[in-house]
C-alpha cells in the first residue's frame, strides 16, 4: 500500500508566522462542561498562516484569486528536489544542476528549512533558503503549474517581491510552509487542497504526498 505523507504544518496558537503578523487565535466559544449543549470553537487565521497557497492577486493588482485556479493544477504528480543544506539562495545556477525532470509540472523544494520544522524552532529565521529573481526566471521557463517550498516564503527576505511576481505572471501556483523533513527526494502524487475562499489572494491548505 502506498504511504500517505502529511506535509501540512499544524495550525495552533503560538505557531510560527511571518515576522510582524498577528498570530493564530483559537477560542472555545461554547463548552459542554460549562452547560452548553455542544462544544464550539472559533478560529482567527490569516490566509497565509500555516501551509497555504499564494495566488497571483497576492502580488499582482489584477492577478487571479485563489478560486480562479482549477484543482487540477494542485493535484497530480510532483517532484521533490532536495537542495543542499549549504545553499541559502536558490539561483538559476543551483536549479540547473538540481535534477529537475523535463516532465515535472509540480515542483517542491526540500531545503535546509526543513530542519527548522524537524527541530521545532519556534522563531522566525531570517536566513531561510528561498528562490532568487534569476531562479524564478529559470523556473518560469519550465512550464510549471505549481512550485512549493518548506518555509514561509518561496523567495528570500533579500529578494522578496520579484520572484513571486515572475512566477505569478506565468500563473504558477505557489505553495508555502510545508514540512518536508521526512520526505525523500523523488516523485509523488501531490494533493494540495486550499480552502474554497472567493476573491482572496491565498488560502490555507491541507497538503499530502502519496508515494
Amino acid at each position: 500500500m502506498e504511504k500517505i505523507i502529511d506535509i501540512t504544518v499544524e495550525i495552533k496558537e503560538g505557531m510560527l508566522v511571518w515576522e510582524g503578523d498577528s498570530g493564530v487565535k483559537i477560542r472555545q466559544l461554547l463548552a459542554i462542561k460549562n452547560g452548553a449543549p455542544y462544544n464550539l470553537t472559533g478560529l482567527y487565521l490569516g490566509v497565509h498562516h500555516g501551509s497555504h497557497v499564494d495566488a497571483p492577486l497576492h502580488f499582482l493588482e489584477n492577478g487571479k484569486s485563489i478560486d480562479q485556479f482549477p484543482l487540477s493544477a494542485m493535484v497530480g504528480p510532483a517532484q521533490v528536489v532536495e537542495i543542499d543544506n549549504s545553499v541559502d539562495l536558490i539561483t538559476a545556477e543551483v536549479l540547473k544542476s538540481a535534477g529537475i525532470q523535463p516532465e515535472t509540472k509540480r515542483l517542491l523544494f526540500k531545503t535546509k528549512n526543513s530542519n527548522y520544522w524537524k527541530k521545532q524552532i519556534p522563531d522566525f529565521q531570517r536566513n531561510y533558503c528561498g528562490v532568487t529573481t534569476d531562479g524564478a526566471q529559470f523556473l518560469a521557463t519550465l512550464g510549471l503549474q505549481l512550485v512549493g517550498i518548506d518555509y514561509l516564503s518561496i523567495s528570500p527576505l533579500s529578494d522578496l517581491e520579484e520572484p513571486h511576481r515572475i512566477l505569478m505572471r506565468k500563473d504558477v501556483i505557489i505553495l508555502e510552509t510545508v514540512n518536508l523533513a521526512d520526505v525523500a527526494p523523488g516523485f509523488y502524487d501531490l494533493y494540495c487542497l486550499p480552502l474554497k475562499l472567493i476573491g482572496t489572494e491565498g488560502a490555507p491548505a491541507r497538503v499530502i504526498l502519496i508515494g
